[in-house]
């Protein structure tokens, strides 16, 4: 392994799917109806909580047939009233995070849709508006899962959306057929233009539902979080967001940082010559099942996104650099167990000695530097560093990357978050998390998981979002219900206003552009700190920045 090494490949791990929620009638609402710029949709009015949720709104045309591999092409105006009441298909996906529990209606190719949960009384309320986009490393995950349902959100005085966009090979995959058909002269980012069809899609219509066209926060988690940075980072769309949140995640190497046109082309033919497709004609023949089962051989991450002169003129650091990214306020900050330490081990077990080894594997001369930063010590020590630097490598860094570049490069606000609040004990027995905290059956014969002693990826999502209760995998306390409604008025103040303070909260600081920024380390004992090692990422960014 070296440092070119990106961490974010071994999440991409098949995990067996554990359940499937599907879309369920409300029996405590009734119809609503609203007009959008394409047509009248009917959502449901909920009498218990007062919100209306409109779920399966098409915002661009299917993207099957000719438009596969193509921009997103406006919606087909209709008449008469299209059903909204239960969620549309997920792009198509393996079952590969077991903590994916989707409420989707199938899978298909035709899956750009998105939700929309609102607590407004009237379309003249303009209230401020969340579009939250999923994670799932660009290759999984959906808007119908529940840890990102709106409705709680929606509770907050605010308008919440989820947005589906393309996968994998259907999302990220380019050839020079395609860059020379597109009047952009572009490929390979097709699953950030739906996202940037759903924004415009928000311009266009929001104001219908009772939201804010001038107040639309973006966030997400993990490749959700780098899809904030990216739209930040667009022409295309940063002139359609007022703020952003990103947890976990930039695009930023060696976090699913865009690659050149020219190289994802070379990617894309090499493939197509692998699979014996000759021509993107045949491409497009093949069927949704055979262009999967031929992609599935593939390695995850395998299609990027890229720096096509169109949706990215440049890569990010570039963008930040020369001022040019949306000028937003930005909330962002990662959590305290990104990634394992056994990560760095290939599953064996941790010492002393086999970290220092591994350290100098890595890092050659500079490894005396690295064990500073990231010391051996007690076994608890060497584990705790060990922690620190596979979460780091994994996608710490990338998120610090964009957290530096924009408060030094923005006259706005940027507020750091560090979450360190581990999730209690599983419900069941018979179940053991997995890698990206994906929820597997125990394997009776493979080595015993340690207790988790920080926040793992992700496990912030239904503590943000404010849906614990839907996530019957754990044991949750009233310390739990605690933490996660710190960190939901946290969001909901700055998607409200730009800045997260509120009543009853602890002061949240603005980063000062030092080099120990303040943070906010969201726990039990939630607390704002000067942070003691950015050392770390400078050091990192000194290593990154040759690549």
């Amino acid at each position: 392994m070296n440092l070119k090494t990106s961490f974010i490949g071994l999440l991409f791990v098949a995990i067996p799917f554990i359940s499937n929620a599907q879309n369920a009638i409300n029996k405590n609402s009734f119809p609503v109806q609203v007009t959008t710029t394409n047509g009248i949709i009917e959502g449901e009015f909920d009498v218990k909580t007062s919100i209306q949720s409109f779920k399966g709104i098409p915002f661009a045309q299917p993207p099957v047939g000719d438009l596969r591999w193509k921009a997103p092409h406006a919606v087909l105006n209709w008449t008469g009233v299209k059903q909204t009441k239960k969620f549309g298909p997920r792009a198509v996906q393996s079952y590969i995070f077991g903590d994916m529990v989707f409420r989707s209606d199938g899978i298909s190719e035709d899956c750009l849709y998105l939700n929309v949960w609102t607590p407004a009384k009237s379309s003249t309320e303009k209230l401020p508006v969340l579009v939250y986009f999923y994670g799932g490393g660009f290759v999984a995950g959906d808007g119908s899962e529940n840890r990102y349902d709106g409705e709680n959100m929606a509770k907050k005085g605010i308008i919440t959306l989820t947005v589906n966009y393309r996968l994998g090979i259907w999302g990220f995959f380019s050839h020079p057929e395609l860059t020379k058909e597109s009047p952009n002269h572009a490929s390979g980012n097709y699953g950030y233009l739906d996202q940037n069809a759903a924004l415009k899609w928000v311009q266009a219509n929001i104001a219908q539902f009772g939201g804010d066209p001038k107040r639309v926060t973006i966030a997400g988690e993990s490749a959700g979080s780098i899809s904030v940075s990216a739209q930040m980072a667009s022409p295309l769309s940063k002139n359609l967001i007022a703020a952003a949140i990103g947890e976990s995640g930039g695009s930023f190497f060696p976090t699913s940082a865009p690659i050149p046109l020219a190289e994802a082309e070379k990617i894309g033919l090499e493939f197509a010559q692998k699979i014996g497709a000759k021509s993107l004609k045949e491409l497009r023949s093949m069927s949704t099942l055979e262009l999967y089962q031929k992609s599935s051989g593939a390695n995850m991450g395998s299609f990027k996104s890229t720096i096509d002169g169109y949706f990215l003129p440049k890569s990010l650091p570039e963008i930040f650099e020369e001022k040019q990214q949306a000028m937003v306020p930005l909330l962002l900050g990662w959590n305290s167990e990104e990634m394992t330490y056994r990560t760095l081990t290939i599953g064996k077990d941790l010492s002393t000695e086999s970290y220092i080894q591994k350290i100098k594997e890595l890092y050659g001369d500079k490894a005396p530097e690295v064990l500073q930063l990231y010391p051996a010590g007690t076994p608890e020590v060497t584990e705790q560093s060990a922690t620190d630097l596979t979460g780091d490598r994994f996608i710490a860094y990338s998120t610090w990357k964009w957290f530096d570049l924009h408060r030094k490069n923005s006259n706005q606000p940027v507020y750091r978050y560090y979450y360190t609040h581990p999730r209690p004990d599983m419900r069941k027995k018979d179940v053991q998390t997995g890698l990206a905290d994906g929820v597997i059956k125990k394997d009776k014969n493979a080595p015993k998981t340690s207790k988790l002693k920080g926040a793992v990826h992700s496990a912030e999502i239904e503590y943000a979002m404010g849906n614990l209760a839907t996530n019957k995998d754990y044991n949750w306390t009233e310390d739990d219900y605690k933490v996660s409604e710190t960190m939901m008025n946290y969001f909901a103040n700055f998607i409200k206003t730009g800045n997260p303070n509120g009543d009853k909260l602890p002061v949240w600081p603005v980063a000062s552009e030092d080099k120990n920024p303040e943070i906010m380390v969201i726990d039990l004992d939630s607390k704002s700190i000067k942070t003691n090692n950015d050392a770390r990422y400078l050091f990192l960014d000194k290593e990154y920045i040759k690549k």
